[in-house]
């Protein structure tokens, strides 16, 4: 199948045209959180304890390695995402990034269920995320104010927590990603949902919302990660 390869930006767009973009993008979000939400269930409930440390408690080289597959699996799912050939490769990389956060999820969730033993955890966080992710979105709704001058500032906090992550992960003995880290990374990455959120209104194209929906999705799954782990820190704390 050809890929349309003519069609305008969002914001040189028709209004018809642009708000059936949108709505494509955040439907495609919706569908994807979903997705995300059922390979989940299953994996919590079909992966045993045992294969979970195998992959992730062994060593910090095995929790770098998973780590590594991560990125690989995020980049590769990216580039399937903006591919201007295929439709059915767009949506292949959305559903391999979809696995691949199913995947790396795994062990943050069966800590919050199986070992902290509270149910409501999770619906916190996913309240929270929902939240801060939609006061955020507005904002930009409602003052159409392009937020691409963030960009630079983003690219050098996500290299520099990129690196704090690799340090803990392969440093003698470690260290711990604390709660500073966290709330540090929730700022972060409600950075980047105002700057992706004005990329989706003004910069990029109405034949793109599969590649839309593949990053926001991306900083949604961030974002409910650090929430939980700072509702996760306080509930041990209890």
């Amino acid at each position: 199948m050809q890929y349309e390869l003519d069609r305008p930006y969002a914001a040189q767009a028709e209004q018809e045209a642009r708000a059936a973009f949108i709505r494509r993008t955040y439907a495609h979000l919706a569908g994807s959180v979903l997705a995300f939400i059922g390979v989940e269930a299953f994996l919590l409930h079909s992966v045993t304890e045992d294969t979970i440390l195998r992959l992730f408690g062994r060593s910090q080289w095995s929790i770098l390695l998973v780590f590594l597959a991560f990125w690989a699996a995020s980049w590769i799912a990216q580039v399937w995402a903006r591919s201007e050939t295929s439709v059915a490769l767009q949506y292949a990389g959305l559903g391999l990034y979809i696995v691949a956060e199913a995947v790396i999820f795994l062990p943050l969730l069966y800590i919050a269920t199986k070992v902290l033993h509270d149910d409501t955890l999770i619906p916190k966080a996913g309240i929270l995320t929902g939240a801060v992710f939609g006061g955020l979105t507005m904002s930009v709704f409602i003052t159409r104010k392009d937020y691409s001058f963030l960009g630079p500032v983003l690219c050098v906090g996500g290299w520099i927590a990129l690196g704090v992550i690799l340090a803990a992960c392969i440093l003698p003995g470690g260290f711990s990603l604390g709660l500073w880290f966290s709330f540090a990374m929730v700022a972060l990455i409600s950075g980047y949902i105002l700057y992706e959120t004005s990329a989706v209104l003004l910069h990029m194209r109405t034949d793109q919302h599969v590649a839309a929906a593949l990053m926001l999705f991306s900083s949604v799954a961030t974002l409910f990660w650090y929430i939980l782990r700072i509702l996760m820190a306080f509930s041990s704390r209890d």
